[in-house]
């Protein structure tokens, strides 16, 4: 089933997720229901706070970074295409190499791009759907991905890395974002827009 993506500005988006386990209610579904999601939104990876969830959880799929013909040539896309995994309570034990600008965009936040500085090498732990506890190390595109939805689980957005002159040129497309101005190609709630009784 294709959820609603929460918009920029709903609180749930600046909470810090909870762990959980394996009686969690309904988490095979969840997890189907976030891959169709993602897919449907054209994404590439999606945390269950951007669907209301506060919970440590996340999927992504890098496939479309090995489809970009850009991207393609790019060293950092290698093994994209087998990039589908899950993600439940993990933890970055580590983030080493130089730093490279991205020009990084969220389903939370349509219609803005905006170069994001991350390492570029990843150590993560974390259980995987069928909870097998999993150590592995990321590079490039895939290492980037996880960051970016690793970051939502601990409240943080990819516009709280730029700069503080960077994000106060955005406020005023974030505000609309907020208010449902802004023209998205899939199901979205937004914060500001009460429902109606």
């Amino acid at each position: 089933m294709v959820l609603p993506i929460v918009a920029y500005g709903d609180p749930v988006l600046k909470k810090e997720g909870v762990e959980i386990d394996k009686d969690y209610p309904e988490l095979d579904k969840l997890i189907e229901d976030m891959f169709e999601t993602m897919y449907e939104a054209s994404g590439v990876g999606l945390a269950a706070p951007q669907i209301g969830k506060s919970i440590r959880l996340f999927v992504v799929d890098g496939s479309p970074f090995a489809e970009d013909e850009e991207e393609e040539e790019d060293p950092r896309a290698v093994g994209m295409e087998n990039f589908k995994k899950v993600f439940i309570n993990p933890i970055i034990e580590e983030e080493t190499g130089e730093e490279w600008g991205f020009n990084e965009g969220c389903l939370s936040i349509p219609k803005i791009r905006e170069e994001v500085f991350r390492k570029e090498n990843i150590l993560v732990s974390y259980y995987n759907e069928k909870w097998e506890l999993k150590e592995e190390r990321f590079d490039g595109y895939s290492a980037r991905i996880i960051q970016h939805e690793y970051d939502h689980l601990d409240g943080i957005l990819f516009t709280d890395h730029l700069s503080p002159l960077k994000k106060r040129l955005l406020t005023k497309k974030l505000t609309n974002i907020s208010k449902g101005i802004v023209n998205a190609d899939y199901k979205m709630k937004f914060p500001a827009i009460k429902k109606k009784r």
